[in-house]
C-alpha cells in the first residue's frame, strides 16, 4: 500500500472505520513531523503491533509556551511524507490548525499530578496544549494502540494517565528512546544546534549515565546530581533548567535509591532547549 494523506476528521474515521470492518489492528504515532530516525522506530513499533500504521503531523500551537520555539519549529511535510512511504505507513494525517481547533474552540485537558514539576515548572500551559491535542488525536483515530517515545517520559506519563482517567479505549506503549552513535537523543530540536553546540551536546546523556552509576553504588543522590549538573556546564553547556531523580512510574521525587527510579534533565545549549531521561 502506498501512503494515504488525509486532512479531514471525517475522512480519517471513514478510513479507520473500514479497516475495522476488515479485522485490521490499528496502531497510531502522533508527531509534529520533522521526522528522524526516532519518529521512524515509532512506525516500526506501530507496525509491529498492529495491521495499519496511521502517521499524524500536527504542529500544535497549544502547546509552545514560547511564540519564538513554534515559529522555529520545522516544517517538513514532503519530506516526511516521502520517510514514512519509505518506512510502510499506511496513512498520513495533516490536519490544518481550523481542522483541529475550529472557530469557538474552548476546551482544556489538564492532568495534575504528574505534569507538576520538572518541564511542566518550566513550561507553563505546555502539557495542557499536549494533553488537549493528544486527547483529540486519540479520539479522532480510534486507534487500537498508539506509539510515544519514552524520550518525552513525563508526556508519556501524562498520556496514559489521561487514558486511564477518560476512559478512551486505547493501549498506550511507549517505546525507548533512539540515540545518535554518540549517546544524544534524537530530536527535532537538534537541527538547530550549530556544529560546535552539536559537538558539546552529547555531554547531557554521558553525565546522567555516569550519575546513575554513582548512584547505584550507595552515592547521596543530592550530591551525585550536584556533581553531574556542575560537569555538564563545565563541559560547554549554558545552564542546566533541571535533573533530578524521579519514581518510574508516578514521578514522585526520589532523594533514596530504593524502587524503579529514572533521572530525568534539561539543559540548554546554543539557545536551545534538550531534554532526556534513563533507567537508574
Amino acid at each position: 500500500m502506498s501512503l494515504h494523506i488525509v486532512r479531514t476528521v471525517a475522512d480519517l474515521r471513514a478510513v479507520v472505520s473500514a479497516w475495522h470492518r476488515e479485522g485490521l489492528r490499528v496502531a497510531l504515532v502522533p508527531t509534529m513531523g520533522a521526522l528522524h530516525d526516532g519518529h521512524m522506530s515509532l512506525v516500526k513499533a506501530g507496525l509491529d503491533r498492529a495491521d495499519r500504521v496511521i502517521v499524524t503531523l500536527f504542529v500544535n500551537p497549544k502547546q509552545f509556551n514560547n511564540p519564538r520555539d513554534l515559529d522555529l519549529y520545522p516544517r517538513t511535510e514532503t519530506e516526511d511524507a516521502l520517510k514514512l512511504s519509505e518506512a510502510g505507513a499506511h496513512v498520513l494525517f495533516a490536519p490544518g490548525i481550523d481542522e483541529m481547533y475550529p472557530h469557538g474552540f474552548s476546551t482544556r485537558v489538564i492532568v495534575e499530578g504528574v505534569s507538576e514539576g520538572l518541564c511542566g515548572a518550566y513550561r507553563p500551559g505546555h502539557f495542557e496544549g499536549v494533553a488537549t491535542v493528544v486527547s483529540k488525536l486519540l479520539l479522532q483515530a480510534g486507534a487500537d494502540c498508539a506509539i510515544f517515545g519514552e524520550k518525552d517520559y513525563q508526556q508519556l506519563l501524562i498520556i496514559k494517565r489521561l487514558v486511564r482517567d477518560l476512559d478512551i479505549p486505547v493501549e498506550i506503549v511507549g517505546s525507548a528512546t533512539i540515540r545518535e552513535e554518540d549517546g544524544l537523543a534524537m530530536s527535532s530540536r537538534n537541527q538547530r544546534l550549530s556544529p560546535e553546540a552539536r559537538n558539546i551536546a552529547p555531554v547531557l546523556h554521558r553525565e546522567m549515565v555516569l550519575a546513575a552509576q554513582t548512584i547505584r553504588s550507595g552515592e547521596p543522590v543530592a550530591e551525585a546530581l550536584a556533581k553531574a549538573a556542575e560537569k555538564i556546564v563545565a563541559q560547554g553547556y549554558d545552564k542546566v533548567e533541571y535533573l533530578e531523580m524521579r519514581g518510574a512510574e508516578t514521578l514522585a521525587p526520589l532523594d533514596t535509591f530504593g524502587e524503579p527510579a529514572r533521572l530525568l534533565a534539561a539543559a540548554w545549549l546554543d539557545d536551545v532547549r534538550l531534554i532526556d531521561n534513563i533507567a537508574v
